[in-house]
C-alpha cells in the first residue's frame, strides 16, 4: 500500500467517527444516543442498506421502562433490544420489531439494534428511518424504587417473568370498553412492594409498580400518548387503576401475597 493509498484509509476511518459511530469488527457499527439536558427521550434519522446493521447505545436503570419507536417506509427495517452485557441475545418480546415498550431488568447500557430483515438485506434494499427511544421513571421514578434494591430486584424477576404469583385479573385496553380478563404476574419485594405485569390478551404487556401497598406508577410513555396514572383503593380492598387508557383492578392481595 502507497502513502496516498494510507492517507485515503485514515480519512475514511476519520469520516466514520466524526459521523458519530464507530465500525466494530463484526461489522457493526455503534452510535451513542444522547439525550439532552432534562429530555426523556431522544430522536435519531438514518438509513440502512443491505445488510448493514447499526447499533444505538445508551445507559439506563433496572425497573426504568424503555419505550422504542421505528418509523420507516420500508417494513422489512426493524430492531432488537440487548440488556447489558450482551453482543447477540435480545431481550425475550424485543425481537424484530418496529415498536416496543417493557420494563428493563438491569444496570447499564443498553443497545437498539437497527437492521433489515434477512429477505430486504439480500436484495440490498435501503430504508431510511426515524428512531425514537424514550426512557420512563417507571419504577426508578417511584417513590422509594430507585434507591429500594429488593424493589429493583422484583422488577428484574418481573421482567424475567420469575414471578411469586400469577392469575387473572380484571382490565380494559380503551376509554368506553367493557372490563375483561387479563393474565397477571406478580414479583414481589415484601411489605407491599411488588411489580405486576398484567398481560392483555393481544400480548401486549404493562408493568405497574407498588411501593408499600401503595400502587405508585406503571411503564406508560410518550409512546402512550395519555401517560395519566391514577390509583384509588375501595372498601373491598381492589386497587382501581387508571394507566393511560388502561383500567385495572387488582386485588390487596396481590401485591402483599396470602
Amino acid at each position: 500500500m502507497n502513502a496516498a493509498s494510507r492517507i485515503r484509509g485514515l480519512l475514511l476511518a476519520f469520516a466514520v467517527l466524526v459521523a458519530g459511530g464507530a465500525l466494530a469488527a463484526d461489522g457493526i457499527e455503534s452510535r451513542p444516543l444522547k439525550f439532552a439536558k432534562g429530555a426523556s427521550s431522544a430522536t435519531v434519522k438514518g438509513s440502512i442498506q443491505g445488510r448493514q446493521t447499526i447499533d444505538y447505545k445508551l445507559r439506563a436503570k433496572a425497573g426504568q421502562a424503555m419505550t422504542v419507536t421505528l418509523k420507516s417506509g420500508n417494513p422489512g427495517l426493524a430492531f432488537n433490544v440487548l440488556p447489558p452485557g450482551s453482543k447477540d441475545v435480545a431481550i425475550e418480546g424485543a425481537i424484530g420489531l418496529q415498536d416496543w415498550s417493557g420494563a428493563l431488568p438491569a444496570d447499564g447500557e443498553y443497545t437498539v439494534r437497527t437492521y433489515l430483515d434477512r429477505a430486504s438485506a439480500r436484495r440490498g434494499e435501503k430504508a431510511s428511518y426515524t428512531l425514537t427511544v424514550a426512557i420512563d421513571g417507571g419504577a426508578a421514578g417511584s417513590k422509594g424504587s430507585s434507591a429500594d434494591p429488593a424493589a429493583a430486584a422484583a422488577t428484574r424477576r418481573a421482567a424475567d417473568g420469575k414471578f411469586n404469583a400469577t392469575g387473572p385479573l380484571a382490565c380494559a385496553r380503551s376509554k368506553g370498553q367493557p372490563m375483561g380478563q387479563c393474565e397477571m404476574g406478580v414479583a414481589r419485594a415484601g411489605d407491599g412492594t411488588a411489580t405486576v405485569v398484567v398481560t392483555h390478551p393481544d400480548g401486549r404487556k404493562r408493568f405497574i409498580f407498588f411501593d408499600k401497598g401503595k400502587a405508585v406508577g406503571a411503564d406508560l410513555s410518550q409512546a402512550d400518548g395519555n401517560m395519566t396514572f391514577r390509583a384509588t383503593k375501595n372498601a373491598a380492598g381492589i386497587y382501581l387503576i387508571d394507566a393511560g387508557d388502561e383500567r385495572y383492578e387488582i386485588p390487596e392481595s396481590v401485591p402483599y401475597g396470602g
